[in-house]
């Protein structure tokens, strides 16, 4: 019996926001602001850095740090224990901050759906859409 790699899919989803990439780098960065956008943390930007994201939903999130170029691009594990192989999820999400003239172009993409996976998958593009939009509205009341 041979092993066959399976492909995995990608959400990824990309705005344009009128906000400077070092505003949105803190939102991304900063417990409390991530906290107010995404879900309870306990985030620090230091690669190596093992944390939690709790959702509202009960479920929590296993994370670690993988990378760091402060105000361009932010990248960790985020990984979901569950005995249903379909949720079981084992993924990397990564942040591309790039300056326009208009503000910044912020790109996320949360890599590593296995095709049998595609509850998590859709939770995962409805999700993201639901972050991004609280995400707005937390810049548009910070400084």
């Amino acid at each position: 019996m041979t092993n066959i790699a399976t492909e995995t899919r990608s959400v990824i989803v990309e705005r344009e926001i009128p906000h400077p990439p070092e505003k949105i780098w803190r939102a991304l960065t900063q417990p409390h602001l991530i906290e107010e956008w995404l879900m309870k943390n306990d985030f620090k930007a230091v690669v190596g850095h093992r944390f939690n994201l709790r959702g509202e939903w009960g479920g929590v999130l296993d994370c670690e740090v993988l990378a760091i170029e402060p105000n361009k691009a932010l990248s960790y594990t985020w990984n979901f224990v569950h005995d249903d192989a379909a949720f079981n999820l084992k993924s990397v999400v990564t942040f591309t901050l790039t300056p326009t003239r208009t503000g910044t172009h912020l790109r996320m993409e949360q890599s590593g759906f296995r095709p049998d996976q595609k509850q998590a998958y859709g939770g995962a593009n409805a999700g993201w859409q639901q972050f991004f939009a609280n995400l707005e509205q937390v810049l548009a009341r910070t400084d």
